[in-house]
């Protein structure tokens, strides 16, 4: 019998070693440095070949909302700077990643970096429902390999999406969609990713007279019925809050 349970002991002990956790993703190096006075454009984006990350003159409150695919106003508890202070990141890795693992490492340096913590509160409120119109979709499925470039940009006509997930669209319209405070929730149901062009007249405040080029052009959510294929409905659901417990500006590298 005690030579029993020893043979138990040695199996439980192999099956734990065996079902280790997998290592913590991380990037192998990465600079942090505040953006250099008067810097006036910015930028947040995959390396190409998935080697890294890159961004500059990009506030912490912006990456965290990219990375975790939260509108901003979902932010909660946060210091002035974290939206104030702008920053230039430079994360690299040995290897290639997917743009997923890209946006974990990033996640674990905020936390690393920044001493990020955070816990999350989901309450009911106003939301957008992305849903497939029935009009049809008007989107084009792309399924080539990951190019790490980023998804949606902006055009002279409007903007151009290549390769965009679903959850990316849905964070995209929300932060166009700011003053409304309704996040877009993603209930259509589709998988992959997918190629578009877009022409609409960005929402602006009452008291802002649009630009002539904006005259003629539809509203986000026409543009987004009738070239999309692709509906925004206001109705109640869950809204998810991500409330910060604690962070603090990164060390001197």
């Amino acid at each position: 019998m005690r030579r029993l349970g020893l043979m138990v002991v040695m199996l439980s002990t192999s099956l734990a070693w065996g079902q280790e956790k997998p290592a913590r993703l991380t990037f192998d190096v990465a600079s942090i440095r505040l953006t250099k006075p008067g810097t006036l454009n910015g930028m947040i984006k995959a390396l190409p070949g998935g080697h890294g990350y890159t961004a500059q003159n990009i506030p912490v409150k912006l990456m965290f909302s990219l990375m975790y695919k939260v509108p901003m106003r979902q932010i909660k508890g946060d210091p002035e700077w974290l939206n104030a202070d702008r920053y230039d990141v430079e994360a690299r890795v040995d290897g290639a990643y997917s743009i997923d693992d890209l946006h974990i490492m990033f996640q674990n340096l905020l936390a690393d970096r920044f001493h990020l913590t955070f816990h999350k509160e989901t309450k009911e409120g106003n939301v957008y429902a992305l849903t497939v119109d029935p009009s049809g979709l008007k989107m084009k499925r792309n399924e080539s390999a990951q190019d790490f470039n980023i998804p949606i940009t902006f055009t002279n006509d409007g903007v151009a999406g290549v390769r965009v997930p679903m959850n990316y669209l849905s964070w995209w319209l929300g932060q166009n969609l700011q003053r409304d405070e309704r996040p877009v929730v993603d209930m259509t149901g589709l998988e992959g990713n997918y190629d578009f062009k877009l022409t609409f007249a960005p929402p602006l405040p009452p008291d802002v007279v649009p630009p002539p080029e904006f005259k003629d052009r539809p509203s986000l959510f026409d543009a987004v019925r009738d070239q999309l294929g692709l509906r925004l409905k206001a109705q109640t659901g869950p809204v998810d809050f991500y409330v910060i417990d604690h962070v603090e500006r990164p060390s001197e590298n």
